[in-house]
């Protein structure tokens, strides 16, 4: 991986300068694409920490571009859309996307994004036993513990397979689609309920104000993420 590149695949010039300004005073190096097909080229050819993907591409469609490149590429994707709705999202982060910002976005939520997409990387590349910590939670994924503060907090069954999933992809956005398919099953995908019972339970164990989670953050109409 060449640390620091971060691939930018934009067609609008506006755009591609506020990103390469942002990420320039950031001190990321920068390369940048204006199709998706020289997106891909430029993914294989620099191996970019992280890819800056535009759904509204002239040659191709950027879900579908996503797609394509989750069957080789192992960068976390930060989709950049002026489509704001809740499906266009939701289709984004099944196609293996990390993240999603509908423009028009600031330069703080820019990076702070990036920074958790690249926080996840490290994570992910640690082994299974990792400790993964968020504010004052610690989630030691191998003894199956969690504390928050120190002190043991017990969670159900189904409560620690949430979170642990979530702590997994710590930083990414998981849809509801996605967390009822891994902890549930896929007959399960048609009972968002389900997950939200479980949040709003973790929330009242893990959080110091349930009402306003810090850690446990919900994406609305999409999913949740942990907050890292």
């Amino acid at each position: 991986m060449s640390a620091g590149t971060v691939l930018v695949v934009e067609d609008d010039p506006q755009v591609r300068l506020f990103l390469r300004t942002a990420l320039c005073a950031a001190e990321f190096r920068v390369v940048e694409a204006v199709t998706a097909a020289e997106g891909a080229t430029l993914a294989r050819s620099h191996n970019p920490a992280l890819i800056l993907l535009d759904l509204g591409l002239p040659d191709a469609d950027g879900i579908e571009v996503t797609r394509s490149l989750r069957t080789w590429c192992t960068a976390p994707v930060i989709v950049l859309s002026a489509r704001g709705r809740e499906e266009d999202k939701i289709q984004a982060l099944d196609a293996g996307a990390d993240d999603y910002l509908t423009k028009p976005f600031g330069t703080g939520e820019l990076l702070a994004r990036i920074r958790s997409a690249l926080r996840r990387v490290v994570l992910s590349a640690t082994s299974a036993s990792m400790t993964v910590e968020a504010g004052e939670l610690c989630i030691d994924l191998e003894k199956r513990v969690v504390t928050r503060s120190g002190v043991e907090v017990h969670l159900k069954p189904t409560e620690y397979n949430v979170l642990a999933l979530l702590a997994r992809n710590a930083g990414k956005v998981l849809t509801h689609g996605q967390i009822l398919k891994e902890v549930w099953g896929p007959g399960a995908v048609t009972h968002p309920h389900y997950v939200r019972v479980q949040m709003a339970e973790l929330r009242k164990k893990l959080e110091a104000d349930p009402a306003q989670p810090v850690v446990l953050i919900t994406e609305p109409g999409v999913g949740y993420r942990l907050r890292v």
